[in-house]
Formats: structure tokens, sequence, C-alpha cells
């Protein structure tokens, strides 16, 4: 664990590892041009990581004396605290659609995502293979909304795509694998956001202060 004493007070840290979670708090970190200080850390936690989050999960974003560990938590102090590259819609009906389709995605999506991607040692691979076929079928259904805009429901980049982009990069990871002759829209707003700039920063491990 860093010393958040030898850490600037304005500096943001991220205690981080390879999972779903983490990877939406990378992205949104770098999509929003933010500098941090990334600690990763791997299946062993420090023991005072339980200081920082009673639930002793990952990620951990601590900014000066106070630290979050959740990511909606995460995303609506940066979208409040940093001005730059809204992640949300100016007009307050076009917010509030936004967070729910956010909620959506998180409620019908990434639920079924967390159960795929659960360790192979606590997986049950009976409500695993319900979850995939539930996640499969679904992206293969809804794969004609990603043709009506450039990126989810919005011509421009939001808090919906980052919380699909890494799911979507653990499609093999979950065993899925989506029909091209079907999901042409889906594969393609896929390799849409994973060209992006923030999305490649994302996925670099580095150890250290990231300048975005």
């Amino acid at each position: 664990m860093i010393d958040p004493n030898d850490i600037p007070d304005s500096q943001l840290i991220l205690y981080a590892d390879d999972a779903y979670d983490s990877h939406v708090v990378r992205l949104l970190l770098a999509e929003k041009n933010l500098s941090y200080y990334l600690s990763l850390l791997d299946s062993e936690r420090p023991e005072d990581l339980a200081s920082l989050n009673p639930y002793n999960t990952l990620p951990v974003l601590v900014h000066r004396d106070f630290s979050l560990y959740e990511i909606t938590v995460i995303f609506e102090y940066l979208e409040e605290r940093y001005h730059g590259h809204k992640l949300l819609p100016d007009t307050p009906k076009k917010r509030a659609e936004h967070r729910q389709l956010a909620w959506r995605i998180q409620n019908d999506w990434i639920k079924l995502g967390r159960i795929l991607l659960t360790h192979a040692d606590s997986l049950n691979t009976k409500q695993a293979e319900i979850a995939r076929k539930r996640l499969s079928d679904t992206l293969v259904t809804l794969s004609p909304l990603f043709a009506q805009f450039h990126y989810f429901m919005s011509d421009n980049y939001g808090w919906c795509d980052v919380l699909l982009s890494p799911l979507l990069f653990r499609l093999e990871d979950m065993d899925i694998q989506l029909p091209s002759h079907l999901c042409r829209a889906l594969l393609e707003y896929r390799q849409r956001v994973f060209e992006r700039h923030s999305f490649q920063k994302s996925i670099a491990k580095i150890s250290g202060t990231i300048h975005s």
C-alpha cells in the first residue's frame, strides 16, 4: 500500500486490480483526462486496505482525506468535481435518462457478467450457464440499438459507454461468442470504443503516476 503522506494532497490515488470494476474506473479517469497514481494489487489484499474500504474490495479511489469504493459513486464524484469532458448530457431530463440507462446496464447486463467473471474456484457452473445464455441472447437481441447512434443511445461518448466497454472487452473471458451476422452493429460499436485513446490507456498496466 502507498503511504498517502508520500503523495501530494491533490493527487488521486487508485488502488486497483485487473477485474471489471477497476477497469471501469481506470477508463473513467482516462476519459476525464485526470492524472492519478495507480497501485496495482494482486489477490492478496493488504491489511490496511480495510481502513479505506470496509468491504476490503477493489477498486478504491483516494482523494485528499477520504476514499470511495463504489463505481457509480466514484463516477458521480469525478463528474461533479472535474468538469472537463462531461460524461452526462447537459439537461436534467437527459441526465436522468442517461443515469437510468446506466442503471439498467448494471442491473441487466453487468450483473450477469459478474457471475461469469467469478474466479473458477468459486464459480457455480450451472448458474454460469444460465447467465451466459441470458447475456448472449440479450446482446444479440439488442444489437440493432448500436446502429442508431455512434455510441450507446447517444452521439456522444458517456457513462454508459464507460460501463459497457470493459464488459465487452471480457466477452472471451466469459466464453461468449457473438454471431457476426446478427451482431454487426454491436461488434462495430465494440471496435469503435476499443480504438479510443482512453480505452487503450485503460488496458495498459502501468505502475506509478499516469499523466493523461
